[in-house]
């Protein structure tokens, strides 16, 4: 199964996975898939997600204190895709703990375990020529960050190099939900539009339905994370798959 969103806006749930336990996880990627997300994100919990908002580190914590590993993350991967089998499917990590397993190695387990591409926050284009070969050994997109202060050629290299789908930015900082949408959303989709006809995603602090409709005007998806991860924490135990489903039901709506 290839990234695609059959309609516009597409939409890519983030989820960190393993908070609050591995077995919610998979029932709520399940929820945020039957109810019109096109991509999951499976977050691999980090013990320093710098890039994160303290939503999305609370959670990452939680996952980490609970011992959730790499490997869990692509054995939840293999159990979403044994049930979803169109689910569009992408690891989201740091580095570090990809480069633990070993590049060859992770992107070998990636694609056994039902990925269809990966996301490594910390992974810059400028260095990752062995990475893609291995990406594009085991058939894998690699997806990219395009943020609003990169230069023009940066954003080329980005868009040369991503698969699947480019994630831009919204805007400079961590993540996080935030009530209204950056200016620098709508022109980075605009720059990027000049090397590439990939589908372009946003992200950063998309949050509601509005949010997605705007994205929707001038992007191919919107990425919800902060939202849903802040979701998730504020339900009620056993309840956080039925609150997700809702929630992206009302996304779409």
């Amino acid at each position: 199964m290839a990234i695609h969103f059959p309609s516009r806006p597409g939409l890519v749930v983030y989820l960190t996975a393993g908070d609050p336990s591995l077995e919610a996880t998979y029932a709520i990627a399940l929820a945020a898939l039957d109810n019109g997300a096109d991509v999951l994100e499976l977050g691999v919990p980090f013990s320093d997600p710098l890039a994160d908002g303290p939503v999305i580190q609370r959670a990452s914590e939680r996952a980490v204190g609970r011992g959730v590993t790499l490997q869990d993350v692509l054995a939840l991967s293999r159990r979403v895709r044994e049930a979803r089998p169109q689910a569009g499917i992408v690891v989201f990590s740091y580095l570090n703990p990809v480069v633990r397993m070993g590049l060859p190695d992770f992107c070998k387990a990636a694609k056994q375990h039902g990925a269809d591409g990966v996301l490594l926050t910390d992974m810059i284009v400028e260095e990752a020529g062995e990475y893609l070969a291995e990406m594009k050994a085991n058939g894998l997109a690699a997806v990219f960050l395009a943020a609003p202060t990169s230069p023009d050629e940066r954003l080329r290299a980005i868009a040369e190099s991503s698969e699947g789908f480019i994630y831009a930015i919204s805007r400079v900082g961590i993540t996080g939900t935030q009530t209204s949408l950056e200016s620098d959303a709508e022109e980075l989709v605009g720059r990027l539009r000049q090397f590439t006809q990939k589908p372009i995603a946003v992200g950063f602090g998309i949050s509601n339905a509005a949010h997605v409709a705007a994205v929707g005007r001038f992007a191919d998806a919107a990425i919800i994370g902060s939202a849903i991860v802040s979701l998730v924490e504020q339900s009620a135990s056993g309840n956080e798959a039925a609150a997700v489903g809702k929630f992206v039901r009302e996304l779409r709506s």
